[in-house]
């Protein structure tokens, strides 16, 4: 019966006594040779030569033994050597299979760090993805972009679903160390799976466009006019003068709410027209040398042109847009303020009926605040330029109970209020995501999880506090090439939005729809 140390022997200790007891054996079996020799001479009478001219004498001489014992002790020597060398380069080994060549466990600061960043790289591979199809959308239509909008949507889900685990990970869910070191690797697949959802539609979406054969080859396939760089560049030019338009619109809508509200109720949209412009004189520039490069016959050209100018263009349009739904949202909440005060009057009467009725004892401290609150807001009606949409949020923070639901009127300013919020968080993330991290995009999609989830106080909250984290990162970063000879191009603002890959003027890769993997293929 074997015993229980043999047994707990591990094989790779048996393996290694094996090689010592092959190693010795044949010193052993040398050396047991050489003592036998001179008997088997003795017995068989024949002479054997030796070294040495000494006269032999009877029996065995000392010096018949010299040499097998030398032997013997070279044998076992070399047998110890090799042990030796293998003890210490098992102990140095860095090949696979043993424990020093393991890589170390990454700490949970790096994890978070890997996690931060693959939200960063998915979340700007979506925006571009969706900016890009917005235009081939124009020119081909929703049928035959159906594919890649799913894809696209595959990806936004994917996205959502690790800033949800990114989100509880930050709020300190799952508590135990290896579920959130599962969490964080939860966010990295997710993130993973996204960019591979978009990288396997790119190269048919360059198929579809044209972007990945010579014109007459483009023109053949799908038609005259249909296909290629070409087409698309119409689409793209239409588009960006269809905006130098209302660009100009944009900055006497913005000077007219200047005059009509408050300076807050404007903020938001600060700068959005000077940004629109900036976007726009890079788009000249990038779609005049795609035109040239097209009108050259230099095709590959002509496609790195023709992103960064389309990326510049649907920017410039997140801008103006932005501008033209502040006002719409402006004079909506307006409108809604006087309903809203009366409707918040009549939830804080009915709340104090119910109050009355239940104790009479009970302080009402809560009515009372919200009836300051209601004061003030009547007063700014009639004081002078005031911010709609701070004051439809006051009002229904005034009256509304915190997880409880609103009388008609009041939800739909809190939704109002809220749908306004994480707009403006999205535009400026969008046309900032070059200097925008983790966090800021983090909390936009948890605002927009619970603005889809109808709690629009929470929604609002999220998108204000995305909103200031996102101009904290741009603050940070700062505005390269600003106000220098190399940013005559409005390559600053290329550069900040995303639009370009990199910082270099002459070497910038645009960004295109695809994961991590395609996302810079039209690269020099």
């Amino acid at each position: 019966m074997t015993s229980s140390l043999l047994r707990a022997r591990p094989r790779r200790a048996t393996a290694h006594i094996r090689v010592r007891v092959t190693h010795a054996v044949p010193g052993a079996l040398a050396g047991a040779w050489w003592l036998v020799l001179p008997v088997m001479t003795a017995v068989s009478g024949a002479p054997v030569p030796v070294a040495s001219a000494a006269p032999q004498q009877g029996g065995t001489s000392a010096a018949d033994l010299v040499l097998p014992l030398v032997v013997g002790v070279a044998a076992l020597a070399l047998a110890g050597y090799g042990s030796l060398r293998r003890t210490r380069r098992a102990r140095t080994r860095t090949t696979p299979g043993t424990v020093s060549a393991r890589p170390a466990a990454p700490t949970p600061a790096d994890s978070e760090r890997q996690a931060r960043a693959a939200l960063r790289l998915a979340d700007d591979c979506v925006r571009t993805s969706e900016e890009e199809l917005s235009l081939v959308r124009e020119l081909f239509g929703e049928e035959r972009t159906e594919p890649f909008t799913h894809a696209l949507r595959a990806a936004e889900t994917e996205l959502s679903a690790a800033f949800a685990i990114w989100r509880r990970y930050e709020q300190g869910v799952p508590e135990e160390a290896g579920a959130r070191r599962q969490a964080l690797v939860g966010v990295i697949g997710r993130c993973a799976e996204a960019g591979r959802r978009l990288d396997a539609e790119a190269a048919a979406l360059d198929r579809l466009r044209g972007l990945d054969a010579a014109p007459r080859d483009a023109d053949r396939e799908g038609g005259q006019g249909s296909r290629g760089v070409g087409a698309a560049l119409v689409v793209a030019e239409e588009r960006f003068r269809e905006l130098a338009a209302r660009t100009v619109t944009a900055q006497e809508v913005l000077a007219a709410l200047r005059e009509r509200y408050a300076p807050s109720a404007v903020g938001p949209a600060a700068g959005y027209v000077e940004q629109a412009k900036d976007r726009l004189l890079f788009a000249t520039a990038r779609l005049n040398e795609a035109r040239q490069a097209v009108d050259a016959g230099d095709r590959e050209r002509a496609v790195r042109q023709l992103r960064a100018g389309e990326g510049a263009v649907v920017q410039a349009g997140v801008l103006v847009d932005g501008v033209e739904r502040l006002a719409a949202r402006l004079r909506e909440a307006a409108a809604l303020v006087p309903a809203a005060l009366t409707g918040a009057e009549a939830e804080l009467a009915a709340a104090r009926r119910g109050r009355e009725r239940t104790t009479a004892a009970q302080p009402h401290a809560r009515p009372a605040h919200a009836d300051v609150v209601l004061a003030a807001v009547r007063e700014e009606l009639t004081g002078g330029p005031y911010d709609p949409l701070d004051a439809l949020r006051r009002i229904t923070r005034a009256a509304g109970r915190p997880g409880g639901p609103r009388s008609g009127v009041l939800d739909t300013a809190a939704q109002l209020v809220a749908r306004g919020s994480v707009a403006v968080a999205e535009e400026f993330v969008s046309v900032h995501r070059g200097a925008v991290g983790a966090q800021a995009r983090a909390r936009l999609a948890e605002a927009v999880r619970e603005l889809a989830a109808g709690d629009a106080d929470r929604a609002d909250a999220a998108a204000g506090e995305a909103r200031e984290l996102a101009e904290r990162d741009v603050r940070a970063y700062g505005t390269p090439h600003l106000g220098t000879e190399g940013d005559t191009a409005g390559l600053a603002g290329a550069v900040l939005g995303g639009i370009l890959l990199t910082e270099t003027q002459d070497t910038g890769t645009p960004a295109a729809y695809g994961g991590p993997h395609t996302r810079s293929r039209h690269q020099d």
